[in-house]
C-alpha cells in the first residue's frame, strides 16, 4: 500500500432526518478538524441548489466557515457550477477567500447547474447563458487572477494577483477535454457517474498540454467509502446513502435518510450496482483491498472521498477507517 495516492474529503453537506443545516454546518466543520488530523489533504463542498439534503448551496460561505475552522487542510469547491454565476463574481469571492486563508484554497469548477430548470431560472433570471461558453467563461475567470495591467478595465479586487488553482470537474468527455486543453488538473465525479471514468481519464492524459499552473497532468477520483468495524456494520450503514439515490432517482429527492434493511426490486438494484460501482464497503481491510485494486486500475494520483452516512460518529469513524488504510504508516487516532 506504499503507492496509495494522497487523499481528501468530498462534503455534500448531509441534512440528515431528523437534522436541519444548522447541524449539517457544524457537522461538516467537525469533519474537517479531524480530516485536518488525519491527513487528509482537501476538504471541498459542492455546489446545488433546492436540495433538501444537501446544505452548501452557499459554497463559498462554507468554505470560509470550514476554513476559518480549521489551520492547514487546503478548502474548495467541488465544486462551484460556473453557468449559474458570472466569472467576476466568482473571481472575487474566491480572491476574498485567498486573502483570509491565504495558500489553503482551491476551486473546482462545474458547468452543470446543480439543480433543475426553474432553479437555474431563479438563479440567473433568465436562462441565456450557454453551457457550451463554459470554457471560455474558465478563461474569463483565470485572467482575472492574474497580476492587474496598464489599462485594465474590469478588476477582481480581491483577485487580480492572487493563486487560487483551478480544477475542472466533470462526470463525462467534455470535461477531460477542457481541462486538457487548458492543462489543469481534473477530478471526475465516478462516485455517482462512473460510466465514462476510463475513457475520460485516458482521454484527459492523452491531450493534456501543460500550462503555467501544472506542467503534467493530474487526477482526482471520486469514490465513496462506507467504513466500519465489520462488513456487516457497513453495509448496514450504506443503505442510508442507497435510499438518498433511489429517492433522487424517482423525483423526489429529501434529507439523508436513516438507514434500514430494503429490498430493492431489480430495476432499482441495476441502477445502483452502475450508479454506485466505485463504491467501497465495509471492515477496514475490505476497505483497503477495493481502494488498492481502485488505484491500481486508474493510476489516480489523488482521492476524494464521499462518506453519506446518517450518524455523525459513524461517519466521522468511516473517514479515520479510510484515513487509516490510505497511510498505514501513521499511528491510529481515534474519533471523540
Amino acid at each position: 500500500m506504499n503507492s496509495m495516492p494522497a487523499f481528501s474529503v468530498l462534503d455534500l453537506a448531509p441534512i440528515v432526518e431528523g437534522g436541519d443545516a444548522a447541524l449539517a454546518l457544524r457537522s461538516s466543520l467537525d469533519i474537517a478538524r479531524h480530516a485536518e488530523r488525519w491527513g487528509y489533504r482537501r476538504f471541498w463542498l459542492a455546489e446545488h441548489h433546492g436540495m433538501p439534503g444537501i446544505a452548501s448551496a452557499a459554497t463559498a460561505v462554507v468554505i470560509g466557515h470550514v476554513a476559518g475552522g480549521t489551520s492547514s487542510i487546503r478548502v474548495g469547491a467541488g465544486g462551484i457550477m460556473l453557468p449559474n454565476h458570472s466569472p467576476l463574481v466568482i473571481a472575487e469571492q474566491f480572491g476574498t477567500l485567498e486573502s483570509l486563508f491565504p495558500g489553503r484554497i482551491d476551486l473546482g469548477l462545474g458547468r452543470a447547474p446543480g439543480t433543475d430548470q426553474r432553479t437555474s431560472l431563479a438563479l440567473r433570471r433568465n436562462l441565456e447563458s450557454d453551457v457550451d461558453g463554459f470554457p471560455q467563461d474558465v478563461v474569463e475567470l483565470m485572467e482575472y487572477f492574474r497580476p492587474a495591467h496598464t489599462g485594465q478595465r474590469v478588476l477582481a479586487v480581491p483577485g487580480a494577483g492572487l493563486n487560487v488553482p483551478i480544477w475542472i470537474l466533470g462526470s463525462s468527455l467534455y470535461g477531460a477535454r477542457v481541462a486538457a486543453q487548458l492543462g489543469l488538473p481534473y477530478a471526475f465525479a465516478s462516485h455517482f457517474a462512473p460510466a465514462e471514468l476510463t475513457r475520460a481519464i485516458e482521454l484527459y492524459r492523452a491531450g493534456f498540454k501543460p500550462s503555467a499552473q501544472l506542467q503534467r497532468p493530474y487526477v482526482m477520483l471520486g469514490v465513496n467509502v462506507i467504513a466500519a468495524e465489520t462488513d456487516a456494520d457497513a453495509e448496514f450503514l450504506a443503505t442510508s446513502h442507497q435510499r438518498a439515490v433511489v429517492n433522487l432517482r424517482r423525483g423526489r429527492p429529501a434529507r439523508l435518510p436513516p438507514p434500514a434493511r430494503v429490498r430493492w426490486d431489480p430495476l432499482e438494484q441495476a441502477m445502483l450496482d452502475q450508479v454506485l460501482s466505485c463504491t467501497a464497503v465495509g471492515s477496514p481491510g475490505a476497505v483497503q483491498h477495493w481502494l488498492g485494486q481502485f488505484v491500481a486500475l486508474t493510476g489516480a494520483d489523488e482521492l476524494i472521498l464521499a462518506s453519506q452516512i446518517h450518524d455523525h460518529r459513524a461517519r466521522l469513524r468511516s473517514y479515520e477507517i479510510a484515513a487509516d488504510v490510505l497511510r498505514p504508516e501513521a499511528a491510529p487516532a481515534r474519533a471523540v
